[in-house]
């Protein structure tokens, strides 16, 4: 079982990682305000947004994929997808990477993400793409767990009441064989222009959908005085009628 910190101590975990930063930037430029918070295994990443005014915070979930790393500056923590040990409207910017795909009770932790996210805050959520390669080879964390399809992750978001505003595809160096040294980056471009739906990873940035609860057409209110009864033309509870006292005394 291939983890994410031994993958991504390795040449190709390096490469992956910068060209994920890169189109992490591209979403959330470096000068990004709020508080940060990275979800699942998001060391690699998180050093995008850390800074000494506004310091990130890790949150590995306790899988067998993102359990093992090593301390990193303090503010790294285990926890469990069901209970976020973190206070209501926390965080500003939420980074998910290496946790839905592992995370047993998927439901629970979105809305658990939801309720630690503050209400203008932002979720980017990077996946295994269900057609790219790398979610079909176990040789990195993307191949471990349930990869997703842009219908199926934009589903789950709705459900959970999130709101999907932007995708894009990343990580389009291929998964085996020699890890490519020099033209990653014209790979990546390549891929972005040629095969746009065949990355190996969705990266999809969404925000909380807070009226998702409100229904669309209001109650009818009806006044105190105009409410009627509902008839018992058909209640088998009916009120036996009195005899005559004629047919009594016969």
């Amino acid at each position: 079982m291939h983890t994410a910190a031994s993958f991504y101590a390795t040449r190709r975990g390096q490469a992956a990682a910068r060209l994920l930063c890169q189109r992490m930037a591209a979403f959330w430029p470096e000068g990004t305000q709020g508080h940060t918070l990275g979800l699942g295994y998001a060391l690699p990443f998180l050093p995008l947004w850390d800074r000494p005014d506004r310091p990130c915070m890790s949150a590995r979930l306790d899988t067998h994929v993102t359990r093992d790393a090593l301390p990193w500056h303090g503010r790294d923590c285990i926890v469990t997808g069901t209970h976020l040990p973190f206070d209501d409207l926390k965080f500003d910017r939420i980074v998910m990477i290496h946790a839905l795909e592992v995370s047993e009770d998927k439901n629970s932790l979105l809305r658990q993400v939801w309720k630690i996210l503050k209400d203008d805050g932002r979720l980017l959520l990077v996946v295994p793409n269900r057609a790219g390669l790398w979610a079909h080879t176990d040789n990195s964390p993307f191949g471990q767990g349930t990869p997703f399809s842009r219908r199926q992750i934009t589903r789950w978001l709705a459900n959970a009441c999130f709101q999907a505003q932007r995708h894009e595809d990343a990580l389009y160096v291929p998964p085996a064989g020699p890890c490519p040294s020099g033209p990653v980056r014209m790979v990546e471009w390549t891929g972005r222009n040629l095969f746009p739906r065949l990355g190996g990873v969705c990266m999809i940035e969404a925000v909380k959908d807070i009226y998702a609860a409100v229904p669309a057409r209001p109650a009818t209110l009806v006044p105190t005085g105009l409410r009627l009864r509902q008839a018992r033309v058909f209640s088998r509870n009916t009120t036996p009628r009195r005899q005559p006292r004629d047919m009594q005394n016969t």
